[in-house]
């Protein structure tokens, strides 16, 4: 289920952002066409341009420019994939084979970069000098996850603060800026527009650590990839890391590699379910929750407020 089918108020709206999505991925070099409609026929949950909307209600709302807002964001989490594809040497993206691997390495950074580039394009049209300040800080940390992730691919004795910061840049910082980009985009208070990017962030991080969880307890089918893919690539996500608390698993789990057969992943994943980390990984993603429902609480009574109350409980309670 898309988050946006939740508010079905904005569904025009919705189906604008795709119809741009469509435009803004267009080259006339057939190559790189290719490899970017395949991208967004992959799909996905569109959950910034969400935000963007959303938040935009609290304000001066304008489609026809909170539109440009949103499809910049999306653009910038669309190439932020597809470098993820290349630097994990990933086979499939939601079930769909990876630019990376239906062409090359080359040809998916260059598609990337083109993506990312048509994003800056967009955002042109916000005449707001701290808009773009706000975005270009965005995807200085971005990148800076990027790397920092790699750094600690197979690094099994990082801690939870490492975890942290990292799903922080990874995921939490551009939903947080997705709402707080939509409340520039439509002239809302600084106050608001710091409340609202306060909420994003909270609801990120346990965005996140859900998704963590699911690469655990989700079907082959649901995640588009085999389960435990991402500990396999050398991701210490949550439930690895807190599994990891003990001895016994600490020795098994150090022992993943990307060569670490399926069979061998599903015997350390049950192991991971049996140790109670999944439980422990679900009760910080909740308490990230509850701020962000906390701070929910303080905005004014609206029906865009009421549809991020919705979505926020849709993340709690999502299975996938």
């Amino acid at each position: 289920m898309k988050l946006s089918l939740l508010n079905s108020n904005l569904k025009g709206d919705f189906d604008l952002i795709e119809q741009e999505l469509e435009t803004a991925i267009y080259s006339e070099t057939e190559l790189l066409r290719d490899a970017s409609v395949q991208l967004l026929k992959a799909g996905g949950k569109r959950i910034r341009p969400v935000f963007v909307l959303l938040s935009a209600k609290f304000g001066s709302y304008d489609i026809h420019k909170v539109k440009n807002v949103a499809v910049a964001l999306e653009l910038i989490h669309m190439a932020s994939l597809v470098h993820d594809d290349v630097i994990d040497d990933a086979r499939l993206r939601r079930g769909i084979t990876t630019i990376n691997y239906q062409w090359n390495d080359r040809i998916a950074m260059y598609t990337g970069d083109y993506i990312l580039a048509r994003s800056l394009e967009y955002m042109t049209n916000i005449k707001k000098p701290t808009a773009h300040q706000i975005l270009s800080n965005t995807i200085i940390e971005v990148c800076i996850g990027e790397i920092e992730q790699i750094k600690d691919k197979y690094r099994f004795n990082q801690t939870l603060r490492d975890y942290l910061r990292r799903i922080k840049r990874k995921t939490a910082l551009l939903i947080a800026v997705s709402c707080e980009l939509g409340a520039v985009s439509s002239d809302v208070d600084t106050h608001l527009q710091k409340q609202l990017y306060r909420f994003g962030y909270f609801i990120g991080m346990s965005y996140q650590i859900t998704d963590d969880i699911l690469d655990f307890t989700a079907s082959e089918k649901d995640l588009g990839k085999p389960a435990g893919e991402d500990l396999r690539q050398g991701n210490i996500t949550l439930p690895a890391l807190y599994a990891m608390g003990d001895q016994y698993l600490k020795d098994i789990i150090s022992n993943v590699n990307e060569n670490t057969s399926k069979e061998q992943m599903s015997a350390i994943i049950a192991k991971i379910k049996k140790s109670g980390a999944i439980d422990q990984s679900r009760d910080l993603s909740f308490r990230y929750l509850t701020k962000a429902l906390a701070i929910l609480d303080e905005l004014p009574a609206n029906r865009a407020k009421k549809a991020l109350q919705e979505i926020a409980n849709f993340i709690g309670k999502r299975k996938f």
